[in-house]
């Protein structure tokens, strides 16, 4: 049977520079599932791509979304990675929900989304406090739009509220993170093995 495979999306505001938290957080992440023998590829930065707003797979010329559409259904398990920005999920990280609202109309003939029988898990960080909000939301909108999420779904780090410490400038990770990232990965693979064997009947 081929390698289970992940997409990790990183839902930062910053479309360029310097290693962001997010990146970091991510990093964490595709450590613990390429230990479980799943094969991510490189995290896709939704701020450095041309993608338009909407609610359509396709919003017409320029738009990139089509392409990060197919890489992310391509794979099994989507990574979805944010920062928390005014207690919430950032504004990219809602862009990509509301793209992937179109997958509520393009059901096959049992009823499937195209996410159906596929995994989701979240990667959040931020220097203030919305962790649990940002997942809630995001697993929420997700969910309505065929993902499926794991228990442990979430690996977040929160620092310091308006401290000056970002995650990736951590001189050692949490154990906490560590322990949490081991569970969302194995949880999430185990899953995802599942559902690729006895996908959902529609």
């Amino acid at each position: 049977m081929p390698p289970i495979t992940a997409t990790a999306i990183n839902c930062s505001l910053s479309a360029r520079g310097r290693k962001s938290s997010t990146d970091a957080m991510l990093a964490v992440l595709t450590e613990h599932f390429e230990a479980e023998g799943v094969r991510v590829g490189k995290p896709i930065r939704i701020a450095a791509r041309s993608i338009k707003w909407g609610v359509t797979s396709n919003e017409g010329a320029g738009d990139e979304w089509p392409k990060i559409r197919e890489a992310i259904l391509a794979s099994d398990i989507l990574i979805f990675g944010t920062p928390i920005w005014m207690g919430q999920a950032s504004s990219v990280a809602k862009l990509v929900m509301e793209r992937m609202d179109a997958f509520l109309s393009e059901t096959d003939d049992k009823g499937r989304m195209p996410s159906f029988s596929k995994v989701a898990v979240a990667a959040i960080v931020g220097n203030e406090d919305g962790a649990h909000n940002a997942s809630s939301q995001i697993f929420q909108a997700l969910n309505d739009v065929g993902w499926t999420i794991p228990a442990v779904a979430a690996c977040y780090w929160v620092g310091e509220a308006m401290g000056s410490v970002d995650f990736k400038d951590l001189q050692h990770r949490p154990s906490k993170v560590t322990e949490t990232a081991k569970m969302v990965a194995a949880n999430a693979t185990h899953l995802a093995r599942l559902l690729r064997e006895s996908p959902y009947p529609g």
